[in-house]
């Protein structure tokens, strides 16, 4: 059985949460109590539904399938259950299900009791669910939660960062970032040397344990290693990033965060931290007015301007955005990546960093100036209605990179060994954002072609879509795509469907989700649309549409 896949990014649905809702009427029988938490709902009446389990949902069963078990065991059909349910509920806990729900009729008029004792077993929480609930009822209410939550994340980071901005603008600007950070993060933060010498604290005190293991990850990431990393001690979270304007050995500096294990949202604050100290701290003296101009744009950018006012403090008229994902048989770090491209105004991604600590992982960092998080762009989807279709950032809309980079429009982008890299064409600071979405495009393809770098390409004055009016061309393929316009997981598959030329197993591999999934979303799009996907002539309006729509989109 293939390991479960990682959370995703949403924020979860504490069980409890669920059970206090009088209007559902569940109940537990079965399982832990404290700390479960839904990422989503799944519903199946198949007897294995292992296959389609992404690993955080509840799933939703009436026990349909149980009644094929006694009728195919006869006079031993108790004994045969007994069993089937055991192995049923091991498979469920293995498969990193988060809990069981039990639809009472019509099928069953109680819980199975050799369901709750397999359940007790293998630590897998049994929810009952009662006749009057049906299960879209419960669907319904873990969405709704996780987009209560995900609005509360989302005004806390908006808040921390313009704390975190208003302090870079004080007078000891170093000392004022790790205050408000520790009160954002309800943590410790800290500047260490590889040494492990403290160059400036905030927060209370960690105990000696979780400051060793902070000492640790600051050599880890101040020794030319990973630009990020991460390690887990019972009750704290321990997060690293190198500070990229600091000279490497003695000089070097990394920021170090302890914070609850349980705050997803702590991380990627502190990200904004990490760019933010990167420029307090660093040498800008020493790089001359290049690096001055970098920072000053920084801090505007942060303060409220916009990416067309802060262009000429940039210094290049016009700039590539670079997407790369680390290979897997490479010990490549970004660092090197970032030295081989020629440019400091890299930013590490969610991609793992190797070399790492035990435990140690890559951290949550923000997005590209201007730009934003493809999971922040998006609001959260509404209930899962296929099979096995995934919601949030686990449809695929873009894989995460290990960096992203802006280089100067002149210098010259070429394939790096142990990386593959996408690659946009040069545009003004303005349309960045843009360029970051063609960047992520064909780090897409190249990751789903097995090419090492792929280069966004746009069409020509004398390609077809010059002989339609833009805003022509924009409101046609709004029409055109209106039936999708409210699920962005059907866009984005059908995108990538259309770019890989109708590719089940290179979109699978683009969108992270199995070829299975991509047939049914592809199926359900020819229904929405009510056309036939094998015709080339609509394919090619299909695609003419989605292009007019990215190249229509706003910025970010």
């Amino acid at each position: 059985m293939p390991p479960p896949l990682p959370p995703p990014s949403t924020p979860p649905v504490p069980l409890a949460t669920l059970l206090a809702r009088t209007d559902l009427g569940l109940r537990q029988l079965a399982g832990p109590r404290e700390g479960v938490a839904i990422h989503w709902v799944h519903t199946s009446e198949m007897a294995d539904p292992v296959p389609y389990l992404l690993g955080g949902e509840m799933l939703l069963t009436a026990g349909v399938h149980l009644a094929e078990v006694r009728r195919d065991a006869g006079q031993e059909a108790a004994a045969a259950l007994d069993g089937y349910l055991d192995g049923y509920a091991a498979r469920t806990v293995a498969a990193g299900a988060a809990a069981l729900g039990f639809g009472i009729a019509p099928v069953h008029d109680t819980v199975p009791r050799a369901l709750v004792a397999a359940c007790d077993r293998h630590g897998l929480p049994l929810v009952e669910v009662p006749a009057g609930t049906p299960f879209t009822a419960v669907e319904s209410a873990v969405w709704q939660a996780v987009t209560e939550a995900r609005h509360r994340e989302l005004t806390r980071l908006s808040e921390a960062q313009r704390a975190l901005a208003a302090a870079a603008a004080r007078p000891d600007p170093a000392t004022a970032v790790l205050r408000a950070l520790a009160r954002h993060v309800h943590g410790w933060t800290a500047l260490l040397a590889p040494d492990g010498a403290e160059h400036g604290s905030a927060g209370p005190r960690p105990d000696p344990a979780v400051r060793a293991a902070a000492g640790r990850l600051a050599r880890v990431v101040g020794a030319g290693g990973p630009s990020s990393a991460t390690d887990t001690l019972p009750g704290t979270s321990l997060s690293a990033y190198a500070l990229t304007g600091r000279a490497r050995g003695s000089r070097a500096r990394a920021l170090v965060v302890a914070a609850d294990p349980h705050d997803p949202p702590a991380h990627t604050i502190a990200g904004v931290a990490a760019v933010l100290l990167s420029l307090i701290t660093g040498p800008a003296t020493e790089q001359g007015p290049v690096a001055a101009g970098h920072a000053a744009a920084l801090v505007h950018l942060l303060l409220g301007a916009r990416p067309a006012e802060v262009a000429p403090l940039l210094g290049a008229p016009l700039w590539t955005v670079v997407h790369a994902e680390r290979r897997r048989d490479t010990t490549q770090s970004a660092s090197s990546l970032a030295d081989a491209l020629g440019t400091p105004l890299v930013a590490p991604g969610d991609g793992p960093e190797p070399g790492t600590a035990a435990g140690a992982r890559a951290a949550d960092t923000p997005p590209l100036p201007g730009t934003r998080k493809s999971s922040d762009a998006e609001p959260p989807p509404g209930p899962a209605t296929g099979a096995s279709t995934a919601p949030g950032p686990a449809t695929g809309a873009s894989p995460v990179p290990t960096l992203r980079a802006l280089v100067p429009a002149g210098q010259e982008i070429t394939a790096h060994p142990g990386w593959t890299l996408g690659v946009s064409e040069p545009a003004p600071v303005a349309e960045l954002p843009a360029a970051d979405r063609h960047a992520a495009s064909a780090l897409r393809r190249a990751l789903a072609g097995h090419t090492s770098l792929v280069r966004h390409r746009t069409p020509g004055p004398h390609s077809i879509t010059s002989l339609v009016a833009p805003t022509d061309a924009h409101q046609h393929a709004q029409a055109l795509l209106a039936p999708l316009a409210d699920s962005p997981a059907l866009l984005t598959t059908l995108h990538h469907w259309l770019s890989l030329h109708g590719s089940w197993d290179r979109t699978a591999t683009a969108l992270g989700i199995h070829r299975n999934t991509v047939r049914q979303r592809i199926t359900r799009i020819a229904g929405l649309l009510d056309t036939d996907l094998d015709d080339p002539d609509v394919r090619m309006e299909l695609w003419f549409a989605l292009r007019s729509l990215d190249r229509g989109a706003a910025p970010g």
